[in-house]
């Protein structure tokens, strides 16, 4: 089908966006890390924690997320590039950065306002910003690799079928 074949570029371009925010995401979390043991001026302990997790789901998303297309085009290990691994995979990740996009926007108020002098304050609210376009293009790549399940399961393929035909 040629609908296929567009589903087929859109995953690779899907996943290479993904690493790229979450490479975004990882260099600003790694440096506030840096900055919150170097100096200890984090406005509060559940703030330090909070990007100390984002910087975990950043780590987890760009070293992870390019594994799924690259077994895909070297079409090896067909059950870790199958529905469930997909499914499964973006759910975790899009579960993560949900609890880390709403952790750090708790923990500033919705946005820090930098008129009021805060320690590090648009390096947190592109912390913020950041972790919630990750949690949008995951929200995005889940609902469709679950409507390509559907359609799998649908073909008689199972939860280990094939994303595309």
């Amino acid at each position: 089908m040629a609908f296929d074949r567009y589903l087929r570029r859109g995953y690779f371009v899907f996943f290479a966006v993904l690493v790229v925010i979450a490479a975004i995401e990882l260099a600003i979390s790694a440096w506030l890390t840096s900055r919150y043991h170097e100096h200890h001026n984090y406005l509060s302990t559940t703030e330090r924690d909070r990007v100390h997790f984002l910087l975990f789901c950043s780590i987890w998303s760009t070293i992870l997320s390019p594994i799924l297309p690259t077994l895909l085009l070297l079409e090896s290990a067909i059950f870790l590039t199958g529905i469930a691994a997909n499914v499964i995979f973006l759910f975790l990740s899009w579960l993560f950065w949900l609890s880390g996009a709403a952790a750090i926007t708790e923990s500033l108020g919705g946005g820090l306002n930098c008129n009021f002098g805060y320690v590090y304050c648009g390096q947190l609210n592109a912390l913020e910003a950041f972790a919630w376009i990750e949690w949008v293009l995951l929200t995005l790549g889940f609902t469709i690799v679950l409507v390509l399940a559907l359609r799998a399961i649908q073909r008689g393929e199972g939860y280990n079928g094939r994303l595309f035909l």
